[in-house]
């Protein structure tokens, strides 16, 4: 079953990261995040278009966390608090011990092994501490860094799921990619 407690947030490190509940503090990096042309290349989102419209999706984001719904990490390195990307579950599914992984990093960020240093950390969050049977990863077929780094971390690419999903637009360039918690199986 389930474990679904994200109060008190879960702080979480690795050896150069902090993984951390955003704050407004973070609004600056949340808008380029949220506005960057090549950060949402592949990502189906409405851009932001002020910093009014940050804070609201950070308090979107913190509310969803105080009631258990999503959770979103800020990605800073221990030695500066400075937000270089976000983490999260989403889509959680509770019937199916599952979730949903999304992940971006700021431009200046990418290519240096941060975000398979996150993803590392929130998967074992994810299998460990939530008890998730499966995280998946739905990716734009064009983002080739993005299949390097889930393959990396031994997702497989979900041909199932990607038949079942065939023919709905909003997946005709999308990958799907899963990794199965080998803990918990039978």
């Amino acid at each position: 079953m389930l474990q679904l407690q994200f109060t008190p947030f879960p702080v979480l490190t690795t050896d150069r990261l902090l993984l951390r509940q955003l704050t407004i503090e973070d609004e600056k990096e949340i808008f380029t995040l949220r506005t960057d042309d090549a950060v949402n290349r592949y990502l189906d989102r409405l851009k932001a278009r002020t910093i009014e419209d940050v804070r609201k999706f950070i308090q979107k984001i913190n509310n969803s966390i105080s009631n258990n719904e999503a959770i979103m990490w800020g990605i800073s390195f221990r030695d500066d608090p400075k937000l270089t990307g976000t983490i999260c579950f989403w889509n959680i599914s509770r019937e199916m011990d599952k979730a949903e992984t999304g992940y971006e990093l700021l431009p200046a960020y990418q290519g240096k092994g941060i975000m398979q240093e996150a993803l590392a950390k929130v998967i074992e969050y994810g299998f460990n501490t939530m008890q998730l049977q499966r995280i998946e990863a739905f990716a734009n077929s064009k983002n080739s860094p993005s299949a390097k780094l889930l393959l990396k971390l031994h997702f497989t690419r979900d041909i199932l799921q990607e038949t079942q999903l065939a023919g709905k637009e909003e997946y005709a360039d999308t990958t799907i990619y899963s990794l199965v918690n080998k803990k918990l199986l039978p």
